[in-house]
């Protein structure tokens, strides 16, 4: 049974996104969160590698752009932080699991839960209805969003952190694992933006020298007016075309909001960027979506 329509894959083409309603079930859901639960637990982060995640431009250039943490974590699963929940030495100030902002980049490879999920017959339906033929995955996250604290995300486009040539080939998969509300941080787009290009982009600088990445172009800014939310429900996946402009604003509510997320890449004719701070490694070359 096809989960997409021509009507669906239509939208998709028109305004660089759509959302699946429950697409995946409450227990499949609730795995992942419990599967989490379980790393997180478990993790053990020196003080030096406890990188503050964010998403302005010159917070990130500070935080995590001279952080090797970050830049070697494409074949890594590793954690992320939000800001403010470590003290002046680097200890926790906060509860151990209400402080991260994410774990990435490789759960869809060294975790077996996830990585049902990311192959799924479900998700590769959705590829091979949307017609491409040798889809790659690139990375994948586990964003927390945590009630209270959980960082805005700056307006972006994917593809400025993950770019090709041509653009348009990479495509973003965000699974609700809990409800994604007005209140919590939910999604917002603007409808169409995906056919405007990308001003910028994120890279590595030459070795050797510091920060490890850095940003060239900047990001235009945007009328808060031509953003559309997209709150959705637990268990709904939401496709998200690679320069389509998204945000999602602080989470000041009470509730979390958990999501599971992966791009895939459209590898036939197409060229990965080497200044992409995300490069594919021995240990973990970018694994076929079908495999």
């Amino acid at each position: 049974m096809e989960i997409l329509t021509e009507q669906d894959v239509r939208k998709f083409r028109d305004d660089g996104f759509l959302v699946l309603d429950g697409l995946f079930s409450a227990e499949e859901c609730d795995a992942l969160r419990e599967r989490a639960g379980g790393l997180v637990a478990r993790m053990d982060v020196p003080t030096h590698c406890r990188v503050q995640f964010s998403t302005g431009h010159e917070e990130q250039l500070k935080s995590q752009g001279n952080a090797e943490y970050f830049i070697t974590s494409g074949d890594q699963i590793r954690f992320f932080f939000e800001k403010g929940v470590f003290d002046d030495k680097g200890e926790f100030i906060v509860p151990r699991e209400r402080s991260l902002n994410k774990i990435g980049h490789a759960l869809h490879a060294y975790e077996p839960l996830f990585k049902s999920i990311t192959h799924s017959p479900k998700v590769q339906n959705v590829v091979k209805k949307l017609g491409l033929t040798n889809p790659v995955v690139l990375q994948s996250m586990y964003i927390f969003k945590q009630p209270g604290i959980g960082g805005e995300v700056t307006p972006h486009q994917d593809a400025t952190f993950l770019h090709t040539e041509p653009l348009g080939r990479v495509t973003g998969f965000w699974i609700a694992l809990e409800d994604a509300t007005l209140d919590n941080g939910c999604l917002w787009f603007i409808p169409g933006s995906h056919n405007d290009g990308i001003t910028r982009r994120f890279v590595r600088t030459p070795t050797g020298t510091f920060p490890l990445t850095d940003f060239i172009g900047r990001d235009q800014t945007y009328d808060d007016s031509v953003f559309v939310p997209a709150p959705v429900k637990k268990g709904s996946m939401v496709l998200i075309h690679g320069e389509v402009v998204h945000r999602s604003a602080a989470n000041t509510s009470n509730a979390s909001r958990h999501t599971y997320t992966f791009h895939i890449m459209e590898s036939k004719d197409t060229r990965w960027s080497p200044e992409n701070w995300l490069q594919p490694t021995n240990k973990l070359p970018f694994p076929s979506l079908y495999t």
